[in-house]
């Protein structure tokens, strides 16, 4: 997925603007932790907007003003003094005070107000760390984890199911209980709506449970372990082979050297087949590689219906004999892994069908793929019982647009409610090739369902037919979330109804806030996309909205990663 880029002052708020860094109204800019007496200066430092940089910087930020810790209170050193950071590279004891949305500790070291980022802590650790690297302006060190100390009470080390754990920089939270993990990572959203939306607190309805994996292990239906070159070789001149069977497997935390992984206990039984079979034939076929490469394992599966429950049907023509058989009452379904980036994969949701380039896109947690759409299926039309002033349009809702539609998923499996019909748009014309495919393996014609291969201006002007007050928006955009363009062409459409799917729910409360005061700012141009001219920093208004509801989906077990679900609605003034 595309990551967007901007240039801030470090210490500025994050995510102060959708393209201008501006200063938000009633909040302090984030000045960083400047110590009495230090020589650092401010510096300007490229951050991607939503990043995991930007996210810690914000948690640093609100622990640093919530302990108030400054030199004279916390370490009783005179004034313009500060203590003495610990080199580069030695080892010390902290103890861990809270958790980051980025999954890692935060920590202290006693009789130090400087704030340590460890990786695979938890409130109420002290661990042995070691140090990584001091982020002066930031206020925060990068520290390594070593062993602990003395364990947490939410610890248990016997939760953990991965030898490579605490090594492997995938897994997070395989100590904890998982009603813990969800609470993390309902915390998670409650801040990322605090820190990003830049709207008040009574603008933002208390965040619902998060709605956990039906697999909290053995659900990933997609891997790509990689392994380096052979050491020694230069761009230029004659490349030597491996000599041996490199590490072949994921990068640890702050390295880039490859952990050599055998088995990962999160990925579903039919990808760990295939990463056994990857390594077995890397183990013979090493010496023909002169660079290093990431191998793709992706599961797919063919389905053959029962006649009766006892009926055993056999695998159809060309399933190799490896597949794994997984039977229920009205199927039978064959699982294999895919190594080819450019074949074709199939996945079921419920009676539903997809298929997808197997190195594209898709979402990796099949088991919570049923619950989750059944939730969007639920909650994308407005509550009968609803009177609010957002809701008070009679017409009923007739047509679904679904943007950053990828090959279909919300399309195909809304369509049934929108008697006008649903439209789906991704800029990627492969996977609009795919989303019209998988709508007529589900049976739904082109009048029910269709798509467009384009960007969001020719979405607006396709569906400009479409009465707003009969219509609803799916948004699931990348991790850098919505432009400020599409934000504008949104507001100015002004649909009755907004369902914000996100795989990141920074960026999500940066563009759900922007809904809300229903203004984008920013900067644009004839060439913006919207077709209209603008002063520099103009605020656009348009429609705005109210958040009727937010919740996250854990669609990442034992990781500190969260997907968030925003249901609005337009407010229509009296």
């Amino acid at each position: 997925m595309a990551t967007g880029q901007t240039t801030i002052d470090v210490g500025a708020t994050p995510m102060a603007s959708q393209t201008g860094g501006q200063k938000p109204h009633g909040k302090r800019q984030f000045q960083g932790h400047q110590r009495r007496g230090a020589k650092h200066r401010r510096k300007q430092k490229t951050v991607q907007e939503g990043s995991h940089e930007e996210v810690l910087l914000a948690d640093v930020q609100a622990l640093l003003a919530s302990q108030k810790l400054t030199d004279e209170v916390e370490t009783g050193t005179p004034e313009g003094e500060s203590a003495p950071l610990p080199e580069q590279g030695s080892e010390i004891e902290v103890e861990v005070i809270e958790l980051s949305s980025t999954g890692d500790g935060l920590a202290k070291q006693k009789g130090s107000d400087q704030i340590y980022v460890v990786p695979f802590s938890i409130p109420g650790d002290t661990v042995k760390v070691k140090v990584y690297r001091h982020n002066h302006d930031e206020g925060y060190t990068a520290a390594d984890f070593i062993s602990v100390v003395k364990p947490s009470p939410l610890r248990d080390d016997n939760r953990v199911q991965c030898p490579y754990f605490a090594r492997c920089s995938g897994c997070q939270f395989q100590m904890l209980d998982y009603d813990e993990q969800l609470k993390i990572k309902k915390n998670i959203v409650v801040k990322a709506y605090r820190n990003f939306s830049q709207l008040p607190p009574e603008l933002v309805p208390e965040i619902l449970d998060t709605i956990g994996s039906p697999l909290q292990y053995g659900y990933r239906t997609k891997l790509t372990p990689h392994f380096d070159g052979p050491p020694g070789n230069s761009r230029r001149g004659p490349k030597k082979a491996h000599t041996s069977m490199p590490p072949f497997g994921f990068t640890p935390k702050n390295t880039r050297k490859v952990l050599d992984v055998e088995d990962c206990p999160i990925a579903t039984e039919t990808v760990r087949k295939g990463l056994s079979a990857e390594r077995a034939r890397l183990a013979v076929e090493y010496g023909n590689y002169t660079k290093g490469a990431t191998i793709l394992l992706r599961e797919s599966t063919k389905r053959v219906p029962k006649t009766s429950p006892s009926e055993t049907p056999e695998a159809p023509e060309g399933t190799p004999s490896t597949a794994l058989r997984v039977e229920t009452d009205t199927h039978v379904d064959f699982k294999t892994c895919i190594t080819d980036q450019n074949a074709t994969s199939t996945e079921y949701i419920d009676s539903f069908v997809f298929t997808n380039p197997a190195g594209a896109f898709f979402q990796n947690n099949n088991s919570i793929l049923s619950p989750f759409t059944s939730y969007i299926r639920e909650h994308i039309l407005p509550p009968s019982s609803t009177s609010t002033a957002a809701t008070t349009s009679k017409k009923p809702i007739r047509y679904l647009i679904d943007a950053y539609s990828g090959s279909g998923l919300f399309t195909i499996t809304q369509s049934s409610l929108f008697p006008g019909g649903s439209i789906g748009i991704d800029i990627a014309e492969k996977s609009i090739a795919y989303a019209r495919r998988n709508a007529a393996l589900n049976g739904l014609r082109e009048d029910q369902c269709r798509f467009l291969a384009a960007d969001a201006p020719e979405l607006f002007r396709s569906v400009s037919a479409y009465d707003p007050d009969e219509t609803v928006v799916v948004l699931d955009p990348p991790r850098k979330g919505c432009d400020a363009s599409f934000l504008r062409q949104l507001l100015q459409f002004a649909p009755r109804r907004v369902v914000y799917v996100s795989c990141n729910v920074h960026t999500q409360a940066r563009d759900v806030g922007v809904l809300v005061r229903g203004e984008v700012e920013g900067t644009s141009d004839k060439r913006d996309g919207a077709g209209q001219g603008a002063e520099e920093n103009q605020k656009k208004k348009g429609a705005r909205y109210e958040i009727e509801s937010i919740r996250g989906f854990d669609f990442f077990p034992q990781t500190g990663h969260v997907e968030g679900v925003a249901i609005l609605n337009r407010v229509d003034d009296a």
